[in-house]
């Protein structure tokens, strides 16, 4: 995806003191592309069951790391598609990769990648890209990028950015069985009812797109059960265990957008209240929540599971791999969620 020189994204940037995010996202194509790389040879044959793995990589600042959790951690394997939220293009922290397109290449996996924000902080991001994308060792046929109604205006936060939440959806061709894919990314900085206007949005979306077809959505939906911005919820989240039973294990009656995507007819996965992100405390620790969900319809779902990305349970990292040379604590502050879906 081509990028922007840092004096013309501080210009548009600046557009925001007075004008809204969509008008600004406006005068940037970029943010209604997705960007398709079929890179990969047709496997030899169809498999039963796809494997389908929800990953924030949070950011692929540890892209090489990453990279051998996937191919040798026995917990996520096999895996036919990922479906993937913050992912850089072109940023300093992540040592200017576009770290979809590298991980596409050495997973020998199709992408598709769809623009989330623009990063404004640092002048000397090459491009500044950072959003979600979908891996398949099957062809993309299409994919389209899908704005989501706006909760927060990111320009005004402290990471100041142009742009918005989005989900990246896409048809596959499985053996010559169309199936609908999306990786979504709802609001953090938003309550429930924001969020369920948000996935309300991509299902619509993903109706219209896949008609008839089988579809799996899945993603970062920051089901945290409160509005990231109230501090005083966070505090009284972390100080009590009956908010924290909430938080994880009842979830789903708390957040309206999981009830929601279980009216339009999706399973959700996992079913047990596993934790999959790790939120840091201010006074240390952390609050554990459960963010991270398969949204499946019309295949028959099997075993599903939550796979740490903490250093201390990648006991299979090959010796001499980066990932065993990894000093960190986590390669990623979410876990991973695997799920086993056959086509009926």
């Amino acid at each position: 995806m081509k990028g922007l020189p840092n004096e013309e994204r501080q210009r548009l940037g600046a557009l925001l003191e007075e004008a809204s995010q969509a008008e600004v996202m406006g005068k940037i194509p970029q943010f209604s592309q997705a960007e398709v790389h079929n890179l990969a040879p047709l496997p030899a044959r169809a498999p039963e069951a796809l494997g389908m793995l929800v990953f924030n990589m949070e950011r692929g600042v540890c892209l090489e790391e990453l990279g051998d959790f996937l191919e040798t951690c026995p917990a996520v394997q096999p895996f036919d598609v990922i479906l993937a939220n913050e992912l850089d293009d072109g940023c300093v922290r992540s040592g200017g990769k576009d770290t979809t397109l590298e991980l596409a290449k050495r997973l020998g996996m199709n992408a598709a990648f769809g623009l989330e924000f623009i990063e404004l902080v640092n002048g000397e991001d090459s491009k500044g890209f950072h959003g979600n994308a979908i891996f398949s060792r099957w062809p993309i046929k299409r994919a389209k990028a899908v704005r989501l109604p706006e909760q927060y205006n990111w320009y005004f936060d402290r990471q100041r950015r142009i742009g918005g939440r989005l989900a990246v959806l896409a048809e596959l061709d499985v053996a010559g069985t169309p199936v609908g894919v999306g990786a979504i990314h709802l609001e953090n900085r938003t309550h429930g009812p924001g969020r369920r206007a948000q996935l309300s949005a991509v299902l619509a979306e993903a109706e219209a797109m896949f008609p008839g077809m089988p579809v799996i959505l899945g993603g970062d939906l920051n089901t945290n059960t409160f509005d990231g911005r109230d501090k005083d919820a966070i505090r009284a989240v972390a100080g009590s265990p009956e908010l924290q039973r909430r938080c994880l294990e009842d979830v789903a009656d708390w957040e309206e957008c999981l009830p929601a995507a279980e009216e339009a007819g999706y399973r959700l996965l996992p079913d047990r209240a596993a934790a999959t992100r790790r939120k840091p405390l201010p006074g240390g620790g952390h609050l554990d929540l459960r963010l991270d969900w398969l949204l499946v319809r019309g295949l028959e779902t099997g075993e599903s599971r939550t796979v740490s990305t903490r250093k201390e349970d990648c006991g299979f990292a090959l010796p001499g791999s980066a990932l065993a040379a990894f000093t960190g604590e986590e390669l990623s502050d979410h876990n991973a969620v695997w799920a086993s879906c056959a086509l009926k």
